[in-house]
């Protein structure tokens, strides 16, 4: 059962909210600063869409902080406990977020 600091979705991402991932870090697609940026990406992009119409999530708050400097809310998404965050990661789609954005370039 979800608890109050995350919200349970099973099916296709329809949150009605932008939520960036909180624990990710990923390359630009609306504004890339190279070529391999934009393709990185757009696989990442399309691998997220992958995972998250595979079955059901769950969005967790991070820490205690709710929001981003645009109102964006900040959520991690987990299948069975493990971020799909970290997978993105471990397939080289992504890097763990420390709190501010690396070049890709």
């Amino acid at each position: 059962m979800a608890s109050s600091s995350s919200k349970r979705c099973d099916n296709e991402l329809t949150l009605g909210f932008a939520a960036p991932l909180a624990d990710i870090d990923t390359p630009e697609i609306s504004e890339p600063r190279c070529d391999y940026e934009y393709q990185l990406g757009m696989r990442a992009t399309h691998r997220l869409v992958e995972l998250l119409n595979s079955g059901p999530f769950e969005l967790r708050t991070i820490g205690s902080r709710d929001e981003d400097q645009y109102g964006r809310k900040l959520r991690v998404v987990t299948r069975g406990g493990r971020s799909l965050g970290d997978q993105l990661v471990s397939e080289g789609l992504a890097r763990t977020w420390t709190g501010r954005r690396e070049p890709w370039c």
